[in-house]
């Protein structure tokens, strides 16, 4: 059945267990009204109508996605792939609209095409191929993100411009995302609650063998669910870019799970028959309003998914409460008792929220000062070396100049970082700097801070159709060519070498890719045997060195696009490193350096990261006093071997 019976003896229930049972059932509903007054009371700048407006922006794509994702799980399935399907059909939007030259209309009929076929494949797969869910959608995840970045050859693709307004605001307040999820949520409600395929999930996800007993037509009605969360996948992938203004085709990575995540949070179950669109609204609204509050607050990256685990983690255990009480969430479109009374309840409720969050807004007004300035740094990812040393060298200088910094980690997710620039400008903060995964994906959210008059300095790399106050950056294609050159110069001016490349898309590996390649023509007797990306990684600069290996077991050289994919290389290598086989790196980082020190890594070209973070608050600073400012900041970069590394401070 796709619904339990609520097993209790006449009487049994008072006032205490129907209290019980209602939170049970719309526990999500409560946890959302409890976190906004929570957060409301925690940060003034939460309740703002704008800030209210960016969290429904940021729930936006997680809850297209997740409304695919609920008719998989209503059916007792699982998808894995909607992340990767996203990236694939922005992608294909965008090249077949500029490379291929295509009409819009067609590309975006092509790009949704492409979303319905992936599920279409996974629905066959899963269905006469008999895999379970969860290999069929993995494997379609490894797929759907390799074609993406085949496509582009791991370069982000400017969007169509008459498809970028997705992204924009109508009258210049309601931002068309928001507007694009509420339809797609009404089409979720009205297929579950009024068609027969929504039927038909229920009774599947409640009893699949019964189900087929009864007359469905599982397989086929497998396909069909599946191509739903295609299609939803490829309409959160055109959002997702529109808002980027560009095609990432490393965009929404990890977003399957916070999609699983939604609908579970939402009142879905894992084991099938139960959930509706509006349980799976609210589940994507508790983590956008999480992930906003925790950076208003300034709470760390790190923590923040720390956080949300444990909501995930209690999510799940209400539903194992929820149907040992016999409570379950009920489908879409079936009766219930007590509706009226449930309605009184929540309005109550929300009646009760508004005066407590109108109470602390009031509270937050009278106390404010303003006499601290407030800088936000949005950096692109804290889980690399180089990146930690521009924050530290940010937070020595803003201490020193006593500037409030609030630090955020983008994690290479450039609409992460486009969530973290909008709840800067909403906080009306003195400036903001940043340090962006993308050029171009920072652009729309860097022009939303210079409508507000909020300046912002870029740090390490530019910001593209937007205007900065400054770019404070070493250049990575010097960079590149003096490693290029180091290298060549320690070979003799011959010899095979690897290059391990960084994340592709991003425009650091391109410019010192770029810059290495430059470099390298004026030595025609250095060959190029291998190119592979490690992503920037330390393990997988590990493993793809030691695959290289493999094939190209006498080479002289490697040059690596960071340090950590250099000091993975140098594991791989074991003895020969700085022997037979020398290494160069890039960035200077502390470990980077102490291989330097050792021998086993020839040489690293040096940003000075530190150096970039403290003229970033420098010049932020300056900025938000109206001084003037140079408009790009050159920090020199430098190669550091053996010779002088001792007296190199970073």
């Amino acid at each position: 059945m796709a619904t339990d019976t609520l097993k209790s003896k006449p009487g049994a229930q008072g006032a205490t267990g129907g209290l019980r049972r209602l939170l049970l059932e719309n526990g999500a509903l409560t946890a959302l009204i409890v976190l906004v007054i929570a957060m409301s009371a925690l940060s003034g700048d939460f309740l703002t109508a704008d800030n209210l407006l960016n969290v429904g922006v940021q729930a936006a794509v997680t809850a297209i996605l997740a409304f695919g994702v609920t008719f998989v799980i209503v059916s007792a399935g699982i998808d894995l792939s909607v992340g990767s399907v996203a990236a694939l059909s922005a992608t294909v939007l965008a090249w077949s609209a500029t490379e291929a030259g295509m009409p819009v209309v067609l590309a975006v009929v092509l790009a949704v095409a492409t979303g319905i076929a992936c599920g279409l494949v996974n629905g066959f797969l899963i269905s006469y191929g008999k895999l379970p869910p969860f290999i069929a959608t993995l494997a379609m995840l490894s797929v759907g993100r390799g074609l993406s970045l085949v496509i582009s050859q791991g370069s982000p693709i400017a969007f169509p411009d008459s498809v970028s307004h997705l992204g924009d605001t109508l009258g210049g307040w309601l931002p068309v995302p928001v507007l694009v999820m509420i339809v797609m949520g009404l089409i979720t409600a009205f297929v579950l609650g009024r068609t027969y395929i929504g039927r038909s999930m229920y009774a599947i996800g409640g009893n699949e063998e019964a189900a087929r007993l009864s007359g469905l037509r599982v397989k086929r009605q497998k396909l069909a669910i599946y191509a739903f969360s295609g299609l939803f996948a490829a309409a959160a992938g055109i959002v997702l870019a529109s808002r980027l203004s560009s095609a990432q085709p490393q965009a929404a990575q990890g977003y399957e799970l916070d999609a699983i995540a939604a609908v579970v949070i939402g009142g879905a179950s894992l084991a099938g028959g139960t959930g509706k669109a509006s349980g799976t609204l609210i589940g994507a609204l508790i983590l956008a309003v999480l992930r906003n509050g925790l950076n208003l607050l300034s709470v760390s990256a790190f923590w923040q998914q720390v956080v949300i685990g444990v909501v995930i983690a209690l999510a799940v255990l209400l539903d194992t409460l929820r149907r040992k009480a016999g409570a379950t969430t009920p489908a879409a479109g079936t009766g219930g008792g007590g509706k009226g009374k449930q309605a009184l309840t929540y309005l109550i409720a929300a009646v009760v929220a508004v005066a407590v969050v109108g109470a602390t807004s009031l509270l937050h007004n009278g106390s404010s000062d303003g006499k601290t300035r407030k800088v936000g740094l949005s950096l692109s990812t804290l889980n690399n070396p180089f990146f930690v040393q521009i924050r530290d060298g940010a937070e020595e200088q803003a201490e020193k100049l006593g500037v409030d910094l609030t630090v955020t980690d983008a994690q290479n997710d450039a609409s992460q970082q486009a969530n973290q620039l909008q709840n800067f400008t909403s906080e009306g903060l003195s400036s903001i700097i940043v340090n962006p995964v993308d050029s171009d994906a920072a652009g729309p959210s860097v022009r939303s801070a210079n409508k507000d008059d909020i300046p912002v300095i870029a740090v390490d790399r530019g910001v593209n159709d937007a205007k900065t106050a400054a770019l404070v950056a070493s250049d990575n294609v010097e960079g590149g060519e003096l490693g290029a050159k180091a290298l060549a110069e320690k070979l003799g001016g011959k010899g095979t070498i690897v290059i391990l490349q960084g994340q592709a898309g991003t425009s650091a590996s391109r410019e010192r890719g770029a810059g290495f390649a430059a470099g390298l023509k004026e030595y025609p007797g250095i060959e190029v045997v291998a190119e592979q990306p490690a992503d920037f990684d330390r393990t997988k600069g590990l493993d793809v060195m030691t695959n290289l290996l493999q094939a190209h077991p006498d080479i002289d050289g490697v040059f690596a696009e960071n340090d950590e994919m250099a000091l993975g290389a140098i594991k791989a290598l074991g003895s020969k490193a700085g022997k037979s086989v020398q290494v160069v790196g890039f960035d200077g980082t502390p470990d980077g350096l102490k291989a330097v020190r050792e021998g086993t890594l020839f040489a690293s070209v040096a940003q000075q990261p530190k150096e970039l973070g403290r003229i970033a608050v420098s010049n932020a600073l300056r900025a938000a006093d109206g001084k003037k400012v140079n408009t790009v900041v050159k920090v020199p970069v430098k190669v550091i071997t053996k010779e002088n590394v001792a007296g190199f401070e970073g």
